[in-house]
């Protein structure tokens, strides 16, 4: 007589079970294993491979069985010494006698017995993805022969594809808005076991955890329910209707599938999970920090998609948890590494600026900004609330102190600062006999808007010739004289020259440096004692004018610290109220942004020419100028801050939150 073979005993299995099979290859059958698989001695031609079902073991002979109910896990790992001992009740009993093997089972939607086809993307039924109509054939039901019950037959129209019996979506955040945890609830499958989906979620396996540190950089798509749903409807085994249960966290689906006829079950997550964080989730909530975006203007744009999202105090959680220490480190390890390289340079020239978070003396926040003015690269960022400093009027010398003593404590040495003109900026950078020098662009714009009010009067209107040129000139004193004094003798040269007067008493400028011309428009020239004249010899030689020209900037400007600035606008509106931490991380990301971009090439046409475009600035009074384009910024500084946040800060986050100050962490 032939040896018995139980049901899960065949060469080269199918997986008729839906389960992983056990037992190396390069492994001996066990002696105990050959007992329970056959009823006699060993075959001659057993093979060297064997396989047994894992439906034959008891729970605690697997080591990772939670893990792979959950999806954690491909293979199910055996415990050292673990023997099968449980019966497939569907097999026939060892006392039968019957050396064939079980006759399979003919279901009622089924007609023949096919191969099961699997793809390795999705892991189902190549029938699960195509419509489901009944067979147009003769049905039989699972009955005896001769019995007095009639066969079962179905007609020829078809029907159209079947709902799943259960559909229930849940938010599963929390009151607070957390999603820090997931309650998963108990599924239908009568193997579930609560503590290994728990130790799932929470310690998943080494393979798991590194694939789910490189979930940011994986691409994603935009699937509807519908279509998602459409996977789980029929059951891979008996190709049945299966009952599903879906459960959403923010941006995170889970659905649970069980055949309520075989018995088969999984469960399908949309998105790695980090710890007991959704990858998903989190990689929203980063995205939208690092961009500086609105998460109220996203939710609007997610809503009339119909697109779900996490609540706003789940983004607030993932901001104190990860993403702001993020920031703050990665500030502080540029900033660390840009000013070890100013410690070994010569020559610099710094620029500081006030920008405040509202117009006026009643600004709550204001942020000073020191800039590297050869490589217009931000070195120091200061955030200041005007009330620690006894007022707005104040913070503007505060910050300037405050970033001195940071290149201090460095070692960092420079030549000059340039600043605007603010009085206690100014007594404090000459008492401590630092070399202060002031924007031109700023005592031109306040000279500017006097000499067009003058000129705006009847007697006066020979000024509006003169505006532009007086404007050009105060640039070309700055730029064409080597010290004080050279500045001031070229700068009052201007009311001898619109007079028509080209020599000079001043030894310093004795004449006028361009040719000799003869003018076409005679009427333009201005004569001494009208009031034209008067009025504009007030403005130019005012006390103050005249030490302000002394001390302007002859090479570098603070025009970049202003476009800064403009960009800090798109970080930080003015019409949001943020938090001092947020403000600050906020700031942090725009100078990492614009050191990022700052040095950006100018962009070119196929054929190689530089790009150009037409420009009517405001201060131009509508002529034009041909402004150069600049290739597009890159995003460098955010791809950085994903990887750090996704693979060191979720894993860890103490040593991050201790680098950001205890009396910010409110």
């Amino acid at each position: 007589m032939a040896p018995k073979r139980l049901r899960c005993f065949v060469v080269g299995c199918k997986n008729e079970h839906g389960c992983r099979h056990l037992l190396p290859t390069s492994e001996p059958l066990k002696t105990q294993w050959i007992s329970f698989v056959f009823e006699g001695d060993t075959p001659p031609d057993l093979p060297k491979c064997v396989y047994v079902c894992s439906n034959h073991f008891t729970q605690d002979c697997f080591v990772n069985e939670g893990q792979y109910k959950a999806g954690f896990a491909t293979k199910l790992i055996l415990r050292d010494g673990s023997v099968p001992t449980v019966r497939d009740p569907s097999s026939p009993s060892a006392e039968s006698g019957s050396s064939e093997e079980w006759a399979k089972v003919h279901h009622v939607a089924c007609q023949t017995d096919t191969t099961p086809l699997c793809t390795v993307g999705t892991q189902l039924s190549i029938k699960t993805l195509r419509p489901h109509y009944k067979s147009t054939g003769t049905q039989t039901a699972d009955i005896a022969v001769g019995s007095s019950q009639p066969l079962l037959s179905s007609t020829s129209k078809k029907r159209p594809n079947k709902r799943s019996r259960l559909e229930l979506v849940e938010e599963e955040e929390d009151p607070s808005g957390s999603s820090s945890s997931m309650n998963v609830k108990e599924p239908l499958d009568s193997t579930y076991d609560p503590v290994d989906s728990v130790t799932a979620l929470t310690k998943p396996t080494d393979v798991t955890m590194q694939s789910s540190k490189l979930a940011h950089k994986s691409a994603t798509y935009i699937v509807y329910e519908s279509c998602l749903l459409e996977l789980f409807e029929q059951c891979p085994e008996c190709y049945r209707v299966s009952d599903v249960r879906t459960r959403r966290v923010g941006t995170f689906l889970s659905v649970e599938q069980r055949c309520p006829d075989c018995d088969f079950s999984r469960k399908w997550n949309s998105q790695p999970i980090l710890g007991s964080t959704a990858a998903g989730n989190l990689q929203l909530s980063v995205a939208l920090y690092a961009t500086g975006a609105s998460f109220f203007k996203l939710k609007k744009i997610f809503r009339a998609m119909q697109l779900k999202m996490i609540n706003y105090e789940t983004f607030r959680n993932h901001a104190r948890s990860y993403i702001e220490p993020a920031i703050v480190h990665s500030w502080k390890t540029a900033q660390d590494g840009m000013l070890q390289q100013l410690r070994q340079q010569q020559n610099i020239v710094l620029g500081g600026g006030l920008r405040v978070s509202l117009p006026g003396h009643s600004a709550k926040f204001g942020s000073y900004s020191v800039m590297d003015l050869r490589t217009s690269t931000i070195i120091d960022l200061q955030l200041l609330q005007s009330n620690e400093v006894g007022g707005s009027n104040y913070m503007e010398k505060e910050g300037l102190k405050r970033s001195l003593d940071v290149l201090r404590a460095h070692n960092v040495t420079f030549d000059s600062i340039v600043t605007d003109r603010h009085p206690q900026v100014k007594k404090f950078l000459r008492e401590t006999n630092i070399t202060q020098y002031y924007d031109v662009w700023r005592i031109e714009k306040g000279l500017s808007k006097k000499l067009l009010r003058i000129s705006q009067s009847k007697e006066c209107e020979k000024l509006r010739k003169w505006l532009r040129s007086i404007k050009n000139h105060i640039y070309w004193t700055a730029a064409a004289s080597s010290s004080g004094q050279e500045r001031v003798a070229k700068w009052t040269s201007i009311l001898n020259h619109v007079q028509n007067i080209h020599a000079h008493k001043d030894p310093v400028f004795p004449r006028c440096l361009h040719p000799r011309r003869i003018s076409r428009d005679k009427n333009k020239w201005l004569r001494a004692g009208t009031p034209a004249f008067c009025r504009l010899e007030k403005v130019l030689t005012n006390k103050r004018i005249l030490k302000d020209v002394e001390k302007l900037s002859p090479h570098h400007q603070t025009s970049s610290l202003e476009v800064f600035h403009s960009v800090i606008r798109c970080f930080v509106p003015k019409n949001f109220v943020f938090s001092f931490l947020g403000m600050l991380c906020r700031l942090y990301l725009a100078a990492l942004h614009f050191n990022e971009n700052a040095e950006r090439p100018q962009a070119t046409t196929a054929a190689g020419e530089p790009l150009y475009k037409v420009n009517f600035p405001k201060c131009k009074k509508g002529q034009c100028t041909a402004k150069p384009v600049k290739a597009d910024p890159t995003f460098h500084y955010v791809d950085n801050l994903m990887d750090l946040i996704f693979e060191k800060v979720v894993m860890d986050p103490t040593p991050y939150v201790d680098e950001v100050p205890e009396d910010l962490h409110t």
